[in-house]
């Protein structure tokens, strides 16, 4: 008998419908209507089951073999199924740009064909949601903000891209294009605003209108900071109180340089304040100079919510970066002590949360965002988790297979080692 059965639909989120739907067939060649079933997975409790998906929901999850279908199949042996991730905090708008030679180009197509390729990656690595800050202003006008749009409708179906306006100055006599752009571009479909009030003569004025545009189109607000002025941060906490749909900050390496004591009193700050922060444990987003890492700990200790995103994707302030969420687990984990189920989470339910998004668990009634990875244990799969199949509104959209072979060794035969093969794949 299944373990879990039905429950009442969760509402899904305006962040999660403003992308809308599509019948669009994926790898599987199956739309979205369709049902599946994926046998034998591992979950993180240990348990092997069965899991069936209709309508773009966890219909039902059973012991292995208890389930039944008249549906298309996807055998999950050898894998781990885990709520799919999501990316909280990317730049479709310059991503993939450091492979290009000379400099970057803002033309529309160039944008969106950057903005497509980074979001798909991202998809193919697990994230089926993707929130990108575009720059508006300056050279860019709003060329960039329509390009990412653009490209939003184009993947439907495949991976929800939301979108943050990001202005460069807000405030003195140059701010005021700055503002009526960000206007335009909540208009033409940024639901969330943002920018980068340290870059601003005036942060406190800076922030102030990002709140006031925010109030006015009850839009969520995402914002870049260094964090390593408390003062400001304070400042900000204060004002941000209260907002709905709320207030995000990012990436905040800077309070890791702060005195322990006074990083300790504006983590205090943004708890109270219900401020959100985003992370980027593979490094900052504005150059080699800002790489260090928010200090996830005392955060988490002081009841903040922590989210980690990747940040930059090959561009010039990173040309290596991965946009891999289960690297960004990965770090959080290795490097920073969190426990591999709080990485994790940082990854995947607080991401999401931060997206507005509705939860996942692997549990009827719950969204079918879902990404298997080949291991038995989280921790493994932080390691090693190169092959991966990714379901988004139930159906799979992305497969990775990785191969590991060996020449004959009389030794490793012996001793019955563990291979990574095509034996079993889905």
């Amino acid at each position: 008998m299944p373990d879990s059965q039905p429950q009442p639909h969760h509402s899904s989120s305006s962040s999660s419908s403003s992308s809308g739907s599509s019948g669009a067939s994926g790898p599987s060649g199956r739309d979205n209507g369709s049902d599946l079933l994926l046998c034998g997975a591992r979950l993180t409790d240990g348990r092997l089951v069965d899991v069936r998906l209709a309508g773009g929901r966890i219909e039902a999850v059973g012991t292995a073999g208890s389930l039944t279908a008249h549906t298309a199949r996807v055998d999950l042996t050898g894998h781990l199924l885990l709520p799919a991730p999501a990316e909280p905090h990317a730049h479709g708008d310059t991503a993939l740009s450091a492979d290009g030679e000379g400099p970057v180009s803002y033309e529309g197509r160039e944008v969106q064909r950057r903005t497509t390729e980074a979001a798909l990656l991202q998809l193919g690595h697990g994230a089926t949601a993707v929130r990108s800050h575009v720059r508006v202003g300056d050279v860019q006008g709003l060329g960039s903000m329509a390009a990412v749009l653009q490209a939003r409708r184009a993947l439907r179906g495949l991976v929800e891209l939301t979108v943050v306006a990001m202005p460069r100055v807000l405030t003195g006599l140059a701010g005021a294009d700055g503002l009526a752009m960000l206007r335009d571009a909540v208009k033409m479909g940024a639901s969330v605003v943002g920018g980068c009030p340290d870059l601003d003569p005036d942060p406190t004025g800076y922030v102030e209108a990002v709140l006031e545009v925010a109030s006015e189109q009850g839009c969520p607000v995402d914002l870049h900071t260094d964090g390593d002025d408390p003062a400001r941060l304070a400042r900000l906490a204060a004002m941000a109180g209260g907002l709905r749909p709320g207030v995000t900050l990012g990436p905040c390496g800077g309070l890791s340089r702060l005195p322990s004591e006074v990083a300790s009193r504006s983590a205090d700050q943004l708890a109270a304040a219900g401020v959100t922060v985003v992370c980027l444990p593979q490094g900052g987003c504005s150059g080699v100079d800002r790489r260090d890492t928010a200090p996830v700990r005392l955060l988490r200790a002081a009841g903040v919510r922590v989210a980690a995103g990747s940040g930059a994707l090959r561009d010039l302030s990173n040309p290596v970066g991965r946009g891999d969420p289960m690297e960004a687990a990965y770090l959080l984990a290795s490097r920073y002590g969190l426990r591999s189920t709080d990485a994790y989470d940082a990854v995947s339910s607080s991401a999401r949360a931060v997206l507005g998004l509705p939860e996942v668990r692997v549990e009827a009634g719950f969204p079918a965002e879902l990404l298997a990875v080949r291991g038995d244990r989280l921790d493994a799969a932080l390691s090693l988790a190169y092959s991966r199949i990714v379901v988004h509104r139930g159906r799979v959209v992305a497969r990775t297979s990785a191969v590991r072979e060996y020449c004959n060794s009389a030794a490793a035969v012996a001793m019955d080692l563990p291979r990574q093969g095509r034996t079993g794949q889905a």
